[in-house]
């Protein structure tokens, strides 16, 4: 007999505020996923320019090209659109070169359209492509590629032909590509066809716009975040959709009644008096995702250390201590880490190359169990996931596809204090530090006395602990040394100056 599993609905949350939009997931009241858009720092990630190739570097079989950003955006070879031959085996399009020379398709000064793939991160410039691709609801338009694929995703090999049924006749008559989403399992062929229609319209727009373009220019600019949200994240299971702008609510709701029939009643205008996210706890779940440590509900918690080579997740057993063994309360606590991580993973946005080291098990069995269960939780993740076996040493290796900034890049910067370490040196180093530079300034220069100006703490530390320090320190230089407390002053901050 067959277990059909509860459907858990979901609530979209917009908060539209003139300087930033943010989007929550919510399912049963749980925070899964944040988004958030400002006015100053749009994404551009679906955006579509007429680029200049600023510098060429056949050793990366790339190019650096110029797209009206502060920094140059980055081509790799691989990301070009190529000629195919059409696979006798699978039917699908496949590179004639696997390999061309980057010098053979682009040279300095070269005016190229391109279309963004990855945001800017970190000190790295958006990523580009030259295959383009649109989005509609059930549909990706692939306008140089003619060839009609279906989404992984959607698994039903009955569905996936009837898909490919109705698109190829539309692929070859109008010589263009199609993907199918994962949303148009079940899309009926007046709805894929509506899909086209606008597609087709949309393409033909960008077309005309291209011409008309200046080099270092947009050409096409990809809808807002409310808009997006309908088009990328709404699913049979979403219950309503809450917006506390009229604008927004009026432009999704347009939308809707254009491509999504049936939703636009389930778009609600919020006009209550508190906060939006305040009504549903999203404000302190956003502050707790900004957090190190993660609490499990059986008392073990997760520590995520991002950093800009990898994610490190380590999963501890805390304050679990089971109910039969010391193996069992170990796989419990894995168990449920794997579920909980996985939710951290799309809340936070991590990307990348991420390292799981869960709990050391001995049996093989629970090894298995826990890596099925990571793998069942990543499925209703939108990104792409990849994931290895346990290694030798206990840990799990995975890949999650980046495509913007993780929640704490948008929301913080490093600390002008640690300057990024997650820590500063103690009182008692900072004393020390200043001791030596009162040797040098007393050797470099002819001075009465000298004043150390510090931080409250390393003063303190100076007048009691260290008190004979600074009076051997005194008879050592031949000269008075004075102390003076600067409250502004980080704690790693200090000064010596000659008097």
């Amino acid at each position: 007999m067959s277990v059909i599993l509860p459907t858990i609905n979901q609530e979209l949350l917009i908060n539209v505020t003139p300087q930033e939009t943010r989007v929550a997931v919510v399912e049963s009241g749980v925070l899964q996923q944040i988004h958030i858009e400002r006015a100053c720092a749009r994404g551009l990630v679906g955006n579509i320019y007429r680029g200049k190739v600023r510098r060429v570097l056949p050793g990366m079989q790339a190019a650096f090209v110029d797209i009206g950003l502060e920094r140059a955006a980055f081509l790799h070879v691989s990301d070009m659109q190529t000629p195919k031959l059409l696979s006798e085996e699978t039917g699908e399009q496949k590179p004639i070169e696997p390999t061309p020379d980057i010098r053979t398709r682009l040279h300095e000064g070269q005016s190229v359209i391109v279309q963004v793939l990855k945001d800017p991160i970190g000190s790295k410039g958006a990523r580009l492509t030259t295959e383009l691709a649109l989005p509609s609801r059930y549909l990706v338009l692939l306008p140089y590629t003619q060839h009609v694929g279906v989404s992984q995703r959607i698994e039903d090999e009955g569905e996936r032909e009837r898909l490919k049924a109705v698109l190829a006749p539309l692929a070859e008559q109008h010589q263009l590509g199609f993907i199918v989403r994962t949303a148009g399992e079940g899309a009926s062929e007046e709805a894929l066809c509506h899909d086209v229609d606008y597609l087709l319209r949309l393409w033909q727009q960008i077309q005309r716009q291209m011409n008309a373009a200046g080099p270092e220019t947009v050409v096409y600019q990809d809808l807002s975040l409310p808009v997006r949200t309908l088009r990328d994240l709404w699913a049979q299971n979403v219950e309503r959709v809450r917006v506390d702008s009229r604008e927004a609510c009026q432009a999704m709701r347009e939308f809707a009644a254009a491509f999504m029939p049936g939703l636009s009643e389930r778009i609600e205008l919020y006009a209550g008096e508190h906060p939006l996210f305040d009504m549903y706890g999203v404000e302190d779940e956003i502050q707790r995702a900004l957090e190190k440590k993660v609490l499990l509900k059986s008392g073990g918690y997760l520590i995520i250390d991002q950093t800009e080579a990898m994610t490190t997740i380590d999963v501890n057993t805390g304050a679990f201590v089971g109910h039969k063994n010391l193996e069992e309360t170990i796989f419990r606590t894995n168990l449920e880490a794997a579920s909980a991580l996985a939710r951290q993973l799309r809340l936070r946005n991590l990307g990348g190359i991420i390292i799981i080291d869960f709990i050391d098990m001995n049996d093989e069995e629970h090894k298995r169990q826990v890596l099925r269960a990571l793998e069942k939780a990543l499925e209703r993740d939108h990104a792409k996931t990849s994931i290895s076996e346990v290694s030798a040493l206990g840990l799990v290796q995975m890949t999650r596809k980046r495509t913007r900034e993780s929640l704490e890049h948008v929301l913080c910067e490093p600390c002008p204090h640690c300057h990024g370490r997650a820590n500063v040196k103690t009182a008692l180093t900072v004393c020390f530090e200043i001791f030596r530079e009162i040797i040098r300034a007393a050797r470099a220069y002819d001075a009465q006395g000298i004043m150390v100006l510090a931080s409250t703490a390393v003063i303190n530390a100076l007048q009691d602990g260290e008190a004979n320090s600074i009076a051997e320190l005194e008879l050592f230089i031949g000269r008075p040394i004075k102390l003076q407390a600067e409250p502004l002053y980080a704690q790693e901050q200090f000064d010596v100056v000659l008097i």
